[in-house]
């Protein structure tokens, strides 16, 4: 399947407010209707200058509840995160992220694999860091040094990789500053 072609996306992947991209975004992969009401406004984001988004590493756990339904804080929370840093074209994600995305997605919420593979190629549309065997042992490194799991040294070592100062993960201690990324828990 080629990529998704959609109207709503500028030239360089990037949605516009409103468009059926944004749209697509906000609305959960399996298939379930936005919640009606929003609470939470805490979508402020941080910028390196004023007007300019800082590079920023969005978790799993970020895409994920974008997508839910039975969240309806975090819900949108995630959502405005996701669009704000692709408007401003200053989000990035890894394979890994993208990996992780699909197979919580099609098991959390036995969403339908080709609808999923949508939202994998229309999150494609951040930056994307692929990971090599020096991102895998410096991950090892990071986990031995910082007593955390493996799994969350290899997104912080490719939040560092990718040049990344903000990672969004709900998974990490709040305010911890780790090989020079700040982790932001954008739900408090």
């Amino acid at each position: 399947m080629a990529p998704l072609a959609n109207p709503g996306v500028r030239k360089w992947g990037v949605p516009d407010p409103g468009s059926q991209v944004s749209h697509m975004i906000a609305q959960p992969v399996a298939g379930a209707e936005f919640p009606s009401k929003k609470r939470g406004s805490q979508t402020a984001c941080i910028e390196d200058a004023p007007g300019r988004s800082a590079r920023t590493f969005f978790d799993t756990n970020i895409l994920v509840y974008a997508e839910d339904t039975s969240e309806p804080v975090k819900q949108p929370i995630a959502s405005a995160q996701i669009l704000h840093h692709m408007w401003h074209r200053s989000g990035v994600v890894s394979t890994q992220v993208l990996q992780e995305y699909f197979v919580t997605v099609t098991r959390k919420f036995k969403a339908d694999p080709l609808r999923a593979k949508e939202k994998v190629e229309l999150y494609g549309a951040f930056e994307v860091a692929r990971m090599d065997l020096s991102n895998i042992l410096a991950a090892i490194d990071m986990h031995r040094l910082y007593g955390i799991s493996f799994w969350d040294a290899l997104v912080l070592r490719m939040a560092k990789q990718a040049g990344c100062r903000i990672l969004l993960s709900e998974d990490m201690q709040h305010g911890q500053e780790i090989d020079g990324v700040r982790i932001v828990n954008p739900f408090l």
